[in-house]
């Protein structure tokens, strides 16, 4: 059994696919003990494809195909669903993330606390387009405000946590954006690590500023009442 597994979720990203596999090779063969799991989005390009042909070089990979377009949090959550690790590190399909950053949020794990059950990755420099790094720093300030989480970038992809964690969160649709304040409803610790950002050099963006505004409001008041609603107890066996 793996001791990591590397989710990436991809919708229509075939061009980002044999770069991302081979970097992230590069940043862990040899280091640790890994599996990647690819899910694929029910792309409408040739992902699929792409992915197959990989196998030859990447005996790591593993492909999940979504049979209906169904979102990036339920892509990853399928991705850890079929995971064999204990702990899950997760990557966006589009290569702004830099897997040579993974390695730093493991050494980041050796020595916290156990209590802590996620690292975030924290892009300290956005390489993204004006209009993004505007919407993504005022979500930002809304959702620190409400939630009381302590993290100042929720909205990175490359995150470090425990699978078993995260299958026991309240799960739906745009979940990933809100992992530290469920971690925190839990009872559990997360810490924010600085690591790079890239420009997007291949496929197309998938961001829309308008309709994640709007689906973002519903989803705070959401998450905002589950963190009220909480309760943790520690309990003994006697």
């Amino acid at each position: 059994m793996p001791d990591l597994s590397v989710v990436v979720p991809v919708f229509n990203e075939r061009d980002n696919i044999p770069p991302l596999l081979a970097e992230i090779a590069s940043a862990l063969r040899g280091q640790v003990d890994y599996e990647v799991v690819y899910v694929d989005d029910a792309s409408k390009d040739d992902s699929l494809d792409v992915l197959k042909s990989e196998r030859v070089k990447h005996r790591e990979l593993r492909i999940v195909r979504h049979l209906q377009q169904s979102g990036q949090s339920t892509a990853i959550r399928n991705g850890v669903r079929a995971a064999r690790g204990a702990w899950i590190a997760t990557l966006d399909g589009d290569g702004q993330n830099d897997p040579a950053d993974i390695p730093k949020l493991i050494e980041a794990r050796k020595t916290a606390n156990p209590r802590v059950k996620l690292f975030a990755g924290w892009r300290t420099t956005r390489r993204d387009s004006f209009n993004k790094r505007i919407s993504s720093k005022i979500a930002n300030g809304v959702r620190s405000r409400m939630l009381r989480d302590s993290t100042p970038d929720t909205g990175c992809g490359l995150k470090l946590f425990e699978r078993e964690t995260f299958l026991a969160l309240p799960y739906f649709d745009h979940m990933h954006r809100y992992l530290p304040a469920l971690v925190k409803r839990a009872g559990f610790q997360s810490v924010s690590i600085p690591v790079g950002h890239r420009p997007r050099t291949r496929g197309v963006s998938k961001y829309g500023m308008l309709d994640r505004l709007w689906v973002g409001l519903a989803d705070l008041r959401g998450v905002a009442w589950l963190m009220r609603r909480a309760k943790v107890t520690d309990t003994e066996e006697i």
